[in-house]
């Protein structure tokens, strides 16, 4: 479905995108992860064919993307970041309008209008304007706009900031659908929990390369962590927590405002080792989580950067 290949963007002597590569196959919801700064919305201009690129090659569909590919644009649809919808326009005026760029005849577009605003949820709303609406809705007529033409590929750039949770679960919900559906999805977002529920590969981006690629278990797989160990209301001296530290597969602890936090290779038993040491030296302690590495995990481990770095 796209083919990205040794691309490359500068700006001046900033290097945006360092030889990227990325393959999506058709029918992925396919994550795409980074720190700001990272190349993500520069990669995505690029996919566009919004941006000049300095070197590569990017083929959406089989065919080479250009300014000029309209019967490839025909097939993309974009959600971007800041919702982008007309005031003055109603909520269904703003969908026949998005929607009339790709589909001219007008009793297909009535019905294809129609199919968004069922999707969406939006019903109830059709004759408000943008102002009227809550942050989740005027989320959910960015998406009706984006996909109204039932686009092949819909990229969506972090199309549930700033929502409240019933909302982002409708989108998610939406989003999966749109999959099943048969639309392939190019997913931002910098909610982790997000991206490991709805996405069926992922990419990291840092400094404009993609560093780390795969499903999510593939991703856990790369890195140390098999098992976070946190422990509640605990005091701790210097000499514990440096045994703490030596115990097996241990190999990195954090204790702050008496909070520990041990970062355990993956293995078994490593909570009967640890709740074994505390017995035995006598150790009080409030509650014991025990988990199983995650995306950000992953993600702090290959970048070293929070997502918002």
């Amino acid at each position: 479905m796209v083919k990205v290949e040794n691309l490359v963007k500068r700006y001046g002597n900033f290097v945006a995108l360092d030889h990227l590569e990325l393959k999506i196959s058709e029918g992925e919801v396919f994550g795409l992860l980074g720190p700001n700064g990272s190349g993500k919305t520069t990669a995505i201009s690029c996919m566009l064919a919004l941006l000049k690129y300095d070197k590569g090659n990017i083929e959406i569909l089989g065919e080479r993307i250009k300014p000029s590919s309209y019967n490839i644009k025909k097939q993309i649809g974009i959600v971007p970041q800041n919702v982008a919808v007309f005031e003055e326009l109603s909520v269904i005026e703003n969908i026949d309008y998005f929607c009339g760029l790709y589909i001219k005849n007008k009793k297909e577009r009535k019905k294809l209008i129609s199919d968004a605003i069922e999707f969406t949820g939006l019903g109830k709303y059709t004759k408000m304007r943008p102002k009227q609406l809550s942050g989740g809705l005027l989320r959910r007529l960015n998406i009706a706009c984006g996909i109204a033409h039932k686009p092949k590929l819909v990229i969506m750039d972090e199309p549930t900031v700033a929502v409240d949770p019933q909302s982002r679960n409708k989108i998610l919900e939406g989003i999966q659908e749109l999959n099943r559906n048969g639309s392939t999805i190019i997913y931002t977002s910098h909610y982790m929990e997000e991206v490991e529920q709805i996405c069926t590969k992922i990419a990291i981006i840092d400094a404009g390369r993609c560093i780390a690629k795969g499903t999510k278990e593939e991703l856990k797989s790369m890195i140390k962590t098999g098992e976070t160990i946190t422990v509640e209301s605990i005091f701790l001296s210097e000499k514990q927590l440096s045994e703490i530290h030596a115990l097996q597969n241990v190999f990195e602890v954090h204790y702050e405002n008496n909070i520990l936090v041990a970062r355990c290779s993956s293995a078994k038993h490593n909570l009967v080792r640890f709740m074994d040491y505390l017995q035995d030296n006598n150790i009080s302690f409030g509650k014991v989580f025990s988990e199983l590495p995650t995306l950000n995990d992953v993600f702090l481990e290959i970048t070293g950067k929070k997502l918002r770095d």
